[in-house]
């Protein structure tokens, strides 16, 4: 499949290339090069890197942990109709089978040859947190670190777990994060009481950056930091950001990546009702309503989102006041590189894989192709 696409301006982790044409030929970027003057015509106006959303439960009333046949395809081809072009299906603080079979699931379908957005594998989001910033997870189900069990979780995803979320005051965690990093997994902490000083020391140990930051962790205080104000000031922190305008004001957001520009990522953290019209969902094994967008528990609690990425590109730009390649970068590059895929994706270049989207000037999106094949939107 050989595809020719021209456009207005193309993103590429140099910046912008006015008037460029990208050529794709069996789904890696064979050519960048300027547009022939006597060509009039664009496919595009911005011709971008299609995003990577590392944090996503759930959307079109699917969710990952849903025992059914074709819930990820479902998943994927959600996803891809927001401009994602690669995922982690993330599961939540469930019992420990149930974790499992859905790491079998995730397993099979990274190896089946749907269509859609291309999951690189999961993401484990419990059960291994501290009550005190539960959110939406159920902390009677909430276990100790354990080697011999975080083993047989990976051998169960045939080695595709990417990431780990755990929170870093908990007994043994210190130990966890080491063997994790020693078997190639990215730790992320969260849904945590830590102290500035824990976090230190797990990022020390190699952990990786701070689940939805800012969500679920402690804040920061002028004379207490915190797990915010680790990550902020921590340079090997990657921070997950939720930029849905309801779990962060713009100013915060605006903080993040003022703070850690070359550092944040854009998450989803979305749900089943992504998607949806507002109703009764359940998250984590609770009944939950979303009203206006916005997924809540009974107590008023948060509970995950239902932001596809491509508005929170949007958002950081037009809430918060990210230049349009930085938002873009942070839901594509950014994800990449703390995944350490960055050699074949997250940006637009010659020799990686051919997954680009089209958008206008307002950042919306306009067409998608995946490996060099075109998505339905």
């Amino acid at each position: 499949m050989n595809v020719l696409l021209r456009a207005r301006r193309i993103l590429t982790e140099q910046g912008w290339l006015d008037d460029h044409q990208l050529r794709i030929d069996g789904g890696i970027i064979a050519a960048i090069e300027p547009i022939p003057a006597s060509v009039a015509a664009r496919d595009a106006e911005l011709l971008c890197p299609a995003y990577i959303d590392i944090h996503v439960h759930g959307g079109s009333g699917v969710d990952v942990m849903d025992d059914e046949p074709g819930a990820l395809a479902t998943l994927a081809l959600h996803k891809a109709r927001e401009g994602v072009g690669y995922w982690l299906p993330t599961t939540v603080t469930a019992p420990l089978a149930q974790i499992e079979n859905a790491l079998r699931r995730i397993a099979q379908h990274c190896q089946s040859e749907s269509i859609g957005a291309i999951a690189l594998g999961s993401y484990l989001e419990g059960p291994y947190f501290t009550p005190q910033n539960k959110g939406a997870h159920p902390p009677e189900l909430f276990r100790e670190l354990d080697i011999a069990e975080l083993d047989r979780l990976i051998d169960i995803s045939q080695n595709t777990l990417r990431v780990v979320a755990l929170a870093p005051e908990k007994p043994a965690a210190l130990a966890a994060i080491q063997h994790l990093k020693r078997r190639g997994i990215r730790v992320m902490l969260g849904h945590s009481a830590a102290s500035y000083e824990q976090t230190l020391s797990a990022f020390d140990a190699g952990a990786d950056g701070l689940v939805h930051c800012f969500n679920g962790m402690t804040g920061l205080h002028h004379r207490s930091p915190g797990m915010v104000g680790a990550g902020l000031t921590d340079k090997r922190a990657w921070l997950e950001l939720i930029a849905d305008g309801h779990h962060l004001h713009p100013a915060v957001m605006n903080l993040c990546c003022s703070c850690a520009t070359s550092r944040t990522i854009l998450i989803t953290d979305a749900m089943r009702a992504a998607g949806m019209p507002d109703g009764h969902y359940d998250i984590c094994g609770y009944a939950v309503t979303m009203r206006d967008g916005i997924v809540r528990t009974a107590s008023g609690s948060l509970a995950g989102s239902t932001l596809a990425l491509d508005a929170a590109v949007r958002n950081l730009v037009n809430g918060a006041g990210v230049a349009a390649e930085n938002a873009i970068h942070m839901a594509s590059l950014h994800p990449a590189r703390m995944l350490g895929v960055e050699r074949t994706l997250g940006s637009i270049a010659l020799g990686k894989q051919g997954s680009v989207i089209a958008l206008d000037n307002q950042l919306r999106l306009q067409k998608s192709w995946i490996k060099g094949l075109a998505v339905s939107l």
